[in-house]
């Protein structure tokens, strides 16, 4: 005889008694270029008010800049050892963090805050942003974001935590960004070229090697130099360009 077995108790993970949305009075005064502005939004980590954080929900991690870590007075010596690799960052090549840390990021408004402690990946890189939040950042704040607001907001222990990106900030990263990726670009190109070029071998001076033999037999022609003295003669070259 079948029994029939009790059903599986859930559990919830914390917050998820709280509901969160958006309705019309959460839409800005003005949408300049809605669903192209980046969502940057300002938070605190470990005490400090860090203005430049990315939220990409297209990432699996979260990762925050080693200059970042300076400016916060965090020595990289603190770093633990990662396994993470990952790609999309430099074209064909996989790309490999310093280390990883954890720390406290906050989201707070003056009555009501919400801190949680989250891991990040390392990277020594020139970035217009201070960190990136990926998925796992998602996941742990519970949050719900509106990319055409540019409005991210979390539950709080008295309330829905709404925290406001700017477009004009927004702007001024993909500008950031243009001069950045220049010199990044740049400095990519010269470290491959470290590994491909054979330094042995001297520039290429547009004439092959056997253009630029020169011989005195063929290439030369005897000339008076005297009116009066057929002896007196010079060799001039003859195959000159004329420009």
């Amino acid at each position: 005889m079948a029994v029939l077995s009790p059903p599986p108790t859930v559990e919830y993970l914390n917050w998820s008694d709280q509901p969160i949305g958006f309705n019309i009075e959460d839409h800005p005064p003005q949408m300049p270029q809605p669903r192209h502005s980046k969502m940057v939004l300002p938070a605190v980590i470990e005490g400090y008010e860090i203005p430049r954080v990315f939220i990409d929900g297209g990432s699996s991690i979260n990762l925050i800049y080693a200059d970042t870590l300076r400016k916060m007075h965090i020595s990289l010596a603190n770093l633990k050892s990662t396994e993470t690799i990952f790609h999309g960052i430099t074209a064909e090549k996989p790309s490999y963090p310093l280390g990883k840390i954890a720390l406290d990021i906050q989201f707070e408004t003056v009555e009501n805050f919400r801190k949680e402690k989250l891991e990040f990946e390392v990277i020594d890189w020139s970035s217009q942003y201070h960190t990136l939040l990926g998925r796992p950042a998602y996941a742990r704040f519970m949050a719900v974001l509106h990319y055409a607001y540019l409005l991210w907001r979390i539950p709080g222990p008295i309330g829905p935590i709404m925290v406001s990106g700017s477009f004009a900030l927004s702007d001024k990263c993909d500008r950031d960004f243009n001069r950045i990726s220049e010199s990044f670009g740049m400095h990519a190109e010269y470290e491959a070229t470290k590994f491909t070029a054979n330094h042995d071998v001297l520039p290429y001076g547009g004439r092959s090697l056997q253009e630029q033999a020169f011989d005195t037999s063929k290439d030369t022609k005897e000339v008076h130099i005297h009116p009066t003295d057929p002896k007196k003669t010079t060799s001039i070259v003859t195959n000159l360009d004329r420009t």
